[in-house]
């Protein structure tokens, strides 16, 4: 299908970018990145904004650093340049490991991380990969920079914090070094969105698990952290995964749609978040 008309914007600069949000009017204006959810979002109809903001030529949206005990990444780093980047792989391999799992080889060359956290899909690998890592999100408007935690960020399904004259410019990523980490999906085909997936982290102290976050995809609204099972693991052995995962979909609202009932995602939640934490157990 053919996209409704709208007009086209390409800022060469952060403030330029926000300044052109901020002169929009409210929520009639869609920021451009890699355009990998947007344009289908174009094409089919189902988004219908006056403005395209583009963003995809600001170089200081892209780019891996560290800052002290957290990385920062630009919001335009592609999920290729995320998998490959030594800071990423030695501080949040976690991140690297699902991003390898993104739809294909083109997307991921076009994708970007910032994009995908904004679009706040509840089926997206990365938002719940966020969860679990405690990424905070800086968002830039007219009024300077703010920092969201991720579990304030998604607030509904493809809705996030971002207010409409805010442009998100990086992610804040505590160093997780020493924590063992997988990322599982279950998918009916390797580029379909996963059906279900965990993101979990484990680290280990004196042959016992000393704590653990396990995000999980497509269980709701949005990215959740399944809390129960992280608690159940919090000092407990290594043969306590199998019981902990058990209440792995508690408090979840997964969906029906054509590729699962709610009941099959909460079995599917079980399952896998198992299979991760022993995978992150090594």
């Amino acid at each position: 299908m053919i996209p409704a008309a709208f007009d086209y914007a390409r800022p060469a600069t952060v403030a330029e970018a926000v300044g052109t949000l901020d002169g929009a009017a409210e929520d009639e204006a869609k920021v451009l990145a890699g355009g990998q959810s947007l344009l289908p979002l174009l094409r089919l109809r189902l988004a219908f904004p006056s403005l395209v903001v583009d963003v995809g030529r600001i170089p200081e949206l892209r780019g891996v650093r560290e800052d002290g005990d957290s990385l920062v990444i630009g919001a335009l780093t592609t999920h290729h340049d995320v998998i490959r980047d030594p800071l990423v792989r030695r501080h949040a391999g976690l991140l690297a490991a699902a991003t390898a799992t993104v739809a294909d080889p083109a997307v991921r060359h076009r994708g970007t991380l910032g994009g995908s956290l904004a679009h706040a899909d509840p089926a997206g690998d990365l938002p719940a990969v966020a969860l679990a890592l405690d990424a905070e999100l800086v968002a830039e408007g007219p009024g300077g920079r703010r920092t969201v935690p991720a579990r304030e960020f998604f607030v509904d399904y493809l809705q996030s914090a971002l207010r409409p004259d805010e442009l998100l410019v990086e992610v804040r990523i505590p160093k997780k070094d020493g924590w063992g980490f997988h990322y599982e999906k279950f998918s009916r085909t390797a580029q379909a969105w996963a059906v279900v997936g965990v993101a979990a982290l484990v680290r280990r102290e004196d042959g016992h698990i000393a704590e653990s976050r396990i995000g999980l995809t497509n269980m709701g609204s949005t990215p959740l952290r399944a809390s129960a099972t992280e608690a159940a693991l919090a000092g407990a052995p290594v043969d306590a995964v199998a019981r902990a995962a058990e209440s792995a979909a508690d408090g979840t609202q997964p969906s029906a749609d054509p590729s699962a009932s709610p009941e099959y995602r909460a079995h599917l939640a079980r399952v896998l978040t198992r299979r991760a934490v022993l995978a992150a157990l090594g």
